[in-house]
């Protein structure tokens, strides 16, 4: 990365000309997009900020910066608690790639350190239930919204795009996975009915949102964002890909599902939940695919992404039993 050009741009969008970089650190974690620590001193004062951009290899359906950049914005006024986005670059010339810069949150993302301490969040069952507030606030953004416009029309009917798009990333991907198309045809015969549309994180699950002591202290990774069921979300969360072997505590790995409902405080469904942990799962086996062929093709040599391939099976099994239940 050029420092130096980084440093000439972040001096304009600050208005401070001797804006100084004390440190620029790349951060772990982050397959998707490349999330680096930036320390600066802005009129005197030290300040904590995040620059994300593009990894070398990303996927198709994922947004592009300005327009995550367009949802942290429109999360924020609704009253979500994410990280106050501050710049906007869309010009590749300066790091090689479009960019934005945000505040740093402190707190704990890292799943398998969530799911083993009860005392993030205020406890367990206050935790989910916070989480739960979270995901009623951004379920509360609905169409139409002109500055996400990027998202275009909802879908008529989100359960039976959401098994077409899988099914289309299955046939583009070439190698044949006969339980995922089994498990998709089974949520094709027991497809829901619409419901009106509202915006869908489409990955609020633990390793995305970060928590301090006291609560949640930021919802994260927002580039697939998009107008949908909001029992997506819910399943999303509560599927058992996103447990981390916590497998008990059925809202994320943290906490009881029932708790986390009652923080949504929304008109639930109890029903549709299991169609869309399956769905959830099946989503999961394709983009671990997709993650391992991107190491496998060359295009982004990654250990972690080769061993997410290696979840496949595993989930594959859950989609059986899924399947059976449904």
């Amino acid at each position: 990365m050029d420092e130096a050009a980084l440093r000439g741009w972040l001096a304009r969008a600050s208005g401070d000309d001797a804006l100084r970089i004390t440190a620029l650190t790349r951060l772990s974690g982050g397959a998707i997009q490349q999330n680096w620590a930036l320390d600066v001193e802005v009129a005197g004062q030290a300040l904590r900020w995040v620059l994300r951009t593009d990894a070398p290899a990303v996927l198709a359906v994922s947004h592009t910066r300005p327009q995550e950049f367009a949802l942290l914005r429109a999360a924020r006024e609704a009253g979500v608690t994410v990280p106050a986005p501050l710049f906007l670059c869309e010009d590749p010339a300066v790091i090689g790639r479009p960019f934005f810069v945000m505040a740093r949150v402190e707190g704990i993302a890292a799943p398998h350190r969530v799911v083993k301490d009860a005392t993030l969040g205020g406890g367990r069952e206050a935790c989910v239930a916070a989480l739960g507030r979270e995901l009623a606030r951004i379920h509360a953004i609905r169409p139409p919204r002109a500055d996400l416009d990027f998202l275009g029309d909802p879908q008529a009917d989100a359960a039976l795009a959401a098994i077409g798009g899988l099914r289309a990333r299955l046939d583009a991907a070439g190698t044949p996975r006969p339980v995922l198309e089994w498990g998709l045809r089974a949520l094709e015969r027991k497809a829901p009915a619409p419901l009106p549309p509202v915006l869908c994180h489409n990955d609020f699950r633990t390793g995305n949102i970060m928590l301090d002591a006291q609560g949640v202290a930021a919802v994260l990774d927002w580039e697939f964002a998009g107008w949908g069921d909001p029992h997506a979300d819910l399943g999303w969360f509560c599927a058992k890909c996103w447990r981390f072997g916590q497998v008990a505590q059925e809202a994320g790995g943290i906490g009881p599902r029932d708790a986390f409902l009652a923080g949504y405080g929304r008109p639930v469904d109890a029903a549709r939940l299991p169609w869309w942990e399956l769905l959830a799962t099946i989503r999961w086996a394709v983009i671990a695919a997709d993650q391992a062929a991107r190491h496998l093709s060359g295009q982004e040599r990654s250990l972690e992404l080769a061993l997410t391939g290696h979840m496949v099976p595993e989930l594959e099994w859950d989609v059986l039993a899924m399947a059976e239940a449904l």
